[in-house]
């Protein structure tokens, strides 16, 4: 038997008493896809309405009702017979039985729902265009038609396992997408993590929202270990400057900026010259990938570079090659020129210069704290997965300080036998 959902509001008829007269019912989710809802009239008890979801945001709406078709009413001044007059549980379980299948939440529902929300939560069209491909791609072909209420644990696990084993799809020359390319296991297993994390958020968000009922099914299924090879790639200082030099004028600014503050490309393009605060010495990131705010410490440098007219620059150079070009990702093709002219090898991307500036903030001494919040992450784990190994202070200096030393010289008289 399903397990009675309880509400507050709802669940006794003194709680109901203090509810307003309305026409518009007061629901509560039982179950995914499907609402129970109690109309509270003027005068007299209260009825019991059944709320289905049909898909595409669509719902359908009816009265429960006895077997001689009368509505349905709450035990508000009469005991509850179980036919005519209804407890909360016991109306509970009359809108389940007369739930159909169909109107349950499908996979495709949970995913059109993320997509939207990635879209109002101000993420770039850049993270949304490929979190739609990769949901287009792995997992409304393997998962889109099943229910919530038929989804499994193990479901999802021999579905993650698939997509690690999959090979990977490429484009060849021709644009066509093409199939086979070899990958060695540890990369399939990261890639499979990534798609997973985007199932995984867009189920968080349609259970937070209050239209699935339980995550019990999805919290049992684990990523890959030991997948992600932390990133490596970043600028020295010398290549760094070389890189500056080899930047046509306008995107110049976008580089040093980048350099300056380990913001991100999407990032550095909302800025405005309110964003600065040159007393403080900080880059106010209003909207970031993770919906946080933060404030971002310059240097006395940046503090110079921040200063009119790199920041109008950069935004009106955000703002002209958008138009001009179309598309959101413009700082590729004139990133891709830079690299070449500085000769740098092997190549960076626009993001590269985010890790060149934690990987040099971390070797010069920066704490991973610090560091880990001037990039907007909430602790220290992904500063420790890419740049931990970097720290110089305090784990080489106690080591090398206190590991037992016994005194050993190289032999040259001692020779191997045989």
């Amino acid at each position: 038997m399903p397990r009675k959902v309880r509400d507050s509001n709802l669940e006794t008829r003194t709680a109901r008493s203090k509810l307003k007269a309305r026409a518009k019912p007061y629901y509560r989710l039982i179950e995914p896809g499907l609402h129970l809802g109690y109309r509270k009239l003027p005068s007299g008890p209260g009825t019991w309405i059944a709320r289905r979801y049909k898909g595409e945001g669509a719902y359908t709406t009816e009265n429960l009702r006895d077997p001689a078709n009368n509505i349905v009413l709450a035990d508000d001044f009469t005991d509850a017979d179980g036919v005519r007059v209804l407890t909360f549980g016991q109306a509970q379980q009359q809108a389940r039985r007369a739930s159909p299948r169909s109107a349950v939440m499908t996979i495709s529902d949970v995913l059109d729902r993320y997509i939207g929300r990635l879209d109002t939560d101000g993420r770039s069209p850049r993270d949304i265009a490929d979190a739609r491909t990769r949901i287009d791609a792995h997992i409304r072909p393997a998962l889109g038609t099943i229910t919530i209420g038929a989804l499994t644990t193990e479901r999802l696990r021999t579905w993650l396992a698939d997509v690690a084993a999959a090979p990977s799809r490429l484009r060849s020359s021709t644009g066509k997408q093409k199939y086979g390319a070899v990958r060695d296991d540890r990369a399939r297993q990261a890639t499979a993590n990534r798609i997973w994390a985007i199932l995984r958020a867009a189920l968080n968000a349609a259970f937070e929202d209050g239209k699935i009922s339980s995550d019990t099914v999805w919290r049992r299924v684990k990523p890959f270990k030991n997948a992600g090879a932390a990133r490596q790639r970043r600028l020295s200082v010398e290549e760094a400057r070389r890189l500056v030099n080899a930047c046509d004028p306008d995107f110049r600014l976008l580089v040093q900026a980048a350099l300056q503050t380990g913001a991100r490309y999407g990032e550095l393009c909302r800025l405005t010259v309110a964003d600065f605060n040159r007393d403080a010495g900080t880059i106010a990131v209003l909207k970031s990938k993770s919906g946080k705010p933060r404030h971002v410490i310059v240097t006395d440098e940046g503090r110079a570079f921040f200063g009119p007219p790199a920041v109008p620059v950069v935004r009106y150079y955000y703002v002209n090659a958008t138009v001009a070009r179309g598309g959101q990702n413009h700082q590729e093709r004139p990133m891709k020129q830079a690299i070449s002219r500085a000769k740098i090898a092997p190549p960076i991307s626009f993001h590269g210069l985010r890790h060149t500036w934690a990987s040099l903030s971390v070797m010069a001494g920066v704490p991973l704290m610090v560091a880990a919040r001037s990039l907007g992450h909430a602790d220290t784990k992904m500063v420790e997965k890419h740049y931990g190994h970097l720290a110089p202070g305090y784990v080489v200096d106690e080591i090398r300080k206190g590991a037992p030393k016994f005194g050993f010289e190289p032999d040259d008289k001692v020779t191997a036998i045989g």
